[in-house]
């Protein structure tokens, strides 16, 4: 049997995913959401209030009789969570606050395998504690994402940053002193796409990535899927592809070898290429790259093509297994979307009939970092009681 304190918790949860999944709205409707009485919820919302967590915003009129309400919504501009992203050539920063408005976000482009771990994580905690004195102050939690399968905060395998595998990154982050997790970079990022944008709520959806590497998320039934050793979704190093190519995994004919941004740039640019500096910051690199399409380069035009037929390929694939609604594009897949995608509905079509299935992500490469922003946020909605009620002082 719950106590009453669990049972306040819960209820205090509940008003909350409510007013966050369905917007503001009056006490009377919270009520009838909720399933709660008015007086609980009038409890709850006072009590929310002194936590900092809503806001009692504009007059709602629903009709011309009786007394209009006060409509209640997320407030928590007080309350933020902190996505971190270590990837192959930067670092990023994005906070969130309890409403989903970015409070910080920064970036910091990097040459990350050339660093020791210890050295690129003190970086990453230098721009956590610039974000916490910025817009990022009432931070809850961060959530890092990592371009490889994680168990707990140890990354186990990062085939394109072999150095980091045994790395516990939360450790690397205890002087912070907020809670640490870790995550897959591609299933943060495919959080993110169901949480916010276009493919809020979407139940089934496939999420691909290209950085280096091509990660993949699967969420199905509304669930991430992370499979019995927490890899679910490490498409990037499937075997689809007829070539030989070595990947950063150790083997030959991985899909990344054909379709991840080592290719694009290999195809695109000669090694003497601004295009293919490390040291330059990958949007940079990928504006340069865009102008010379949109300028008819014939090389550029021919890579894209490549790539685009490339991912058609292994999407076909990853739509017969689990036959999403959506399969999203992100990272560079959708900063040069515009031209991937005739090449790859062309070469889904041939395979599966969802050629119209696809979309370019609206978060770029914000994604998985924003996905590590919402999930640190989740206590808060789980149990709103970790926020102490002086938090709105």
């Amino acid at each position: 049997m719950q106590s009453q304190g669990q049972v306040r918790s819960a209820n205090l949860a509940a008003a909350l995913a409510c007013l966050r999944d369905g917007g503001p709205r009056s006490r009377a409707r919270l009520a009838a959401d909720t399933g709660l009485t008015k007086a609980t919820v009038s409890s709850l919302v006072a009590e929310l209030v002194e936590r900092g967590l809503v806001a009692e915003g504009a007059v709602h009129r629903p009709g011309s009789v009786g007394r209009p309400g006060t409509l209640v919504e997320l407030d928590g501009r007080g309350v933020c969570g902190i996505g971190v992203e270590v990837n192959v050539d930067y670092l990023a920063v994005l906070a969130l606050d309890l409403g989903g408005a970015v409070r910080w976000e920064s970036r910091l482009a990097l040459d990350v395998p050339g660093l020791r771990p210890v050295e690129v994580l003190a970086r990453a905690s230098a721009m956590v504690a610039e974000a916490r004195a910025g817009g990022a102050a009432g931070a809850v939690g961060i959530t890092v994402a990592v371009p490889g399968g994680v168990q707990g905060s140890v990354v186990r395998t990062a085939p394109n940053l072999p150095g980091w595998v045994g790395t516990d990154v939360a450790a690397g982050l205890a002087d912070l002193g907020l809670p640490v997790t870790v995550g897959n970079d591609a299933d943060l990022s495919a959080l993110a796409e169901v949480s916010a944008g276009p493919h809020a709520g979407v139940p089934d959806l496939v999420y691909l990535t290209g950085e280096v590497g091509v990660g993949g998320g699967v969420v199905t039934g509304g669930q991430l899927l992370r499979g019995s050793t927490g890899l679910g979704g490490e498409v990037g190093h499937l075997a689809l592809t007829p070539g030989d190519a070595p990947c950063g995994c150790g083997r030959r004919g991985c899909w990344e070898t054909v379709v991840g941004l080592g290719a694009l740039l290999r195809a695109a640019a000669d090694p003497d290429d601004p295009l293919r500096d490390p040291g330059r910051d990958l949007e940079d690199r990928l504006a340069d790259l865009l102008a010379r399409a949109r300028d008819g380069d014939a090389r550029t035009l021919e890579a894209l093509t490549g790539i685009g037929t490339g991912l058609g390929v292994g999407a076909a694939v990853l739509v017969a297994l689990f036959d999403p609604a959506v399969v999203v594009l992100g990272g560079y897949f959708a900063v040069v979307g515009e031209f991937l995608l005739d090449p790859l509905r062309t070469a889904l079509a041939q395979r599966v009939d969802a050629a119209d299935r696809v979309a370019l992500s609206t978060l770029g490469f914000t994604a998985a970092v924003r996905g590590g922003a919402h999930v640190a946020l989740q206590p808060v909605f789980t149990d709103p009681t970790t926020v102490p009620l002086e938090a709105s002082a």
